[in-house]
């Protein structure tokens, strides 16, 4: 599967977004502004500006439509999930290079919100995978201790954690002593 530069720098975002939900052992990865200011730094968000409560609490709603097309059931669900972002966001795509990138599409108007700018280009990404007939990518971890969302983005969609690194050895590591302990006893 061909995926633009941007598309992928923008599913990785969405990612990233999902994944600071308060599921997690870790708590609230957007808890406060601070947080939402590391956020797009982390994440080259340009032209943010001076943030608020405001953005906050429409940046944490937009992270929870996003992890609703995660979990979405099939293509239909996540096509009427991913449409109703875009459109409250109010699309505007156009063409840009800046900041040491090449030529892109941006699909938030110059002076979005964060929360726009994020439903607009990430929901755009999604909306790709959607398009391509993948959704199915758009998974969460099967580690037991685990529900990070991905994007597999493996050739045979065979990706099952959200990193091999981390739960995928560790799941691997305890199923290779639960096997030697079997052995022994």
């Amino acid at each position: 599967m061909l995926i633009p530069h941007d598309t992928r720098i923008a599913l990785q975002t969405v990612v990233d977004l999902v994944n600071t939900a308060p599921e997690s052992d870790t708590g609230d990865g957007l808890a406060d502004i601070a947080a939402l200011y590391g956020f797009a730094e982390r994440h080259d968000i340009s032209g943010v500006g001076v943030l608020g409560e405001k953005d906050l609490r429409a940046v944490q709603d937009v992270r929870s439509r996003f992890a609703e097309v995660f979990a979405a059931p099939d293509a239909r669900t996540a096509a009427d999930l991913v449409n109703t972002l875009v459109a409250a966001a109010g699309t505007t795509p156009q063409l840009t290079n800046h900041d040491g990138y090449d030529w892109h599409v941006h699909y938030f108007a110059p002076d979005a919100s964060i929360a726009d700018h994020l439903a607009a280009d990430c929901g755009m990404a999604l909306a790709f995978i959607v398009v391509a007939g993948e959704q199915e990518r758009l998974r969460r971890c099967e580690a037991p201790d685990c529900r990070d969302a991905f994007v597999d983005l493996s050739r045979n969609r065979s990706r099952r954690y959200c990193s091999s690194r981390t739960c995928g050895n560790r799941l691997h590591v305890a199923a290779y002593r639960a096997r030697r302990r079997e052995a022994a006893g």
